[in-house]
């Protein structure tokens, strides 16, 4: 079931069959493609994140469950309450989420990759029931084909987009599978004071260990350096040219996911927020980080 504005996705969230009392519910904000609200149940706190699945976006509430329960169990994610198709409740994890330039901190960064290597190496390997895949190539390509249908305002730049992700899509090559969280934004990355934690995991697949590691550089502004830094830290030796070519052509690829993931959201009623600059900004981006691998 999709929720088109809060207030029908607060009124659903009182009626989950895991309450057993008497609720308090507040919306959250930050979500942008889901219906976020805070719930205090006894003296428990939890978070309700409503909305069905979104085929438009790959996005399956049972593969979330999974990938969110398998993570908690890893210590990566808090723990899964409850489970439904429209919802899924976690415990509340007292804390703020880190902001952009934390990210750049060796400290944060340190502890972002020890959270991802727990991802990549542990929870792939516990993870149980169904599982999405996440090829970020495909994914451009299944968001072409959904902005031709839609008519996009962008539509007479998809053949050019189309080429050059088939052009990173060979420079990345073959790939080892690992599961991936493959949405951090600083939004996803909380702060309790004493550790981070992952949240979020509605994008969550089998992909390859460079889209985290390029997603966590292309979102949060990383320079040169700290991404030098951060693929030794990650895979614990001296990076390659071919390495850091293929790290930065899945970070193009990112963006261009990313951008495409906004046209087409373009088109998504009920949800506050301005899709249309944050396209812009992402394309302009993309072009930037794809003039920059090809020269």
């Amino acid at each position: 079931m999709k929720f088109l504005n809060s207030k029908d996705a607060l009124e659903f969230s009182k009626t989950l069959e895991c309450w057993s009392e008497n609720i308090e519910i507040c919306p959250i904000e930050g979500g942008i493609s889901n219906h976020n609200f805070l719930v205090i149940h006894g003296k428990e706190k939890f978070v309700v994140r409503v909305n069905g699945d979104d085929p438009e976006h790959g996005v399956s509430r049972l593969n979330d469950f999974n990938c969110n329960n398998a993570a908690a169990e890893a210590g990566v994610a808090p723990p899964v309450f409850y489970y439904h198709p429209s919802a899924l409740v976690v415990h509340y994890i007292e804390g703020t989420p880190i902001e952009i330039e934390d990210v750049s901190k060796e400290k944060y960064l340190q502890e972002i990759v020890r959270l991802i290597k727990i991802t990549h190496r542990e929870v792939s390997r516990e993870i149980s029931g169904s599982v999405a895949s996440f090829w970020p190539f495909r994914s451009c390509r299944n968001y072409s084909k959904l902005l031709k249908a839609q008519e996009s305002r962008i539509v007479t730049e998809l053949g050019l987009m189309m080429e050059r992700n088939l052009e990173l899509e060979a420079i990345v090559g073959k790939v080892e599978l690992v599961l991936g969280h493959n949405d951090l934004l600083v939004t996803n990355i909380i702060d309790d004071g004493r550790r981070l934690w992952l949240i979020d995991w509605e994008y969550a697949g089998f992909t390859s260990p460079l889209f985290d590691l390029a997603n966590l550089s292309a979102n949060n502004n990383l320079s040169n350096a700290k991404e030098e830094w951060l693929l030794e830290y990650y895979f614990e030796e001296p990076n390659t040219e071919e390495l850091l070519r293929r790290f930065n052509a899945m970070k193009c690829a990112s963006i261009l996911r990313e951008t495409l993931w906004s046209f087409v959201s373009e088109f998504q009623p009920g949800l506050t927020f301005d899709y249309i600059k944050y396209s812009d900004d992402l394309y302009k981006q993309f072009s930037n980080s794809y003039g920059s691998l090809i020269g």
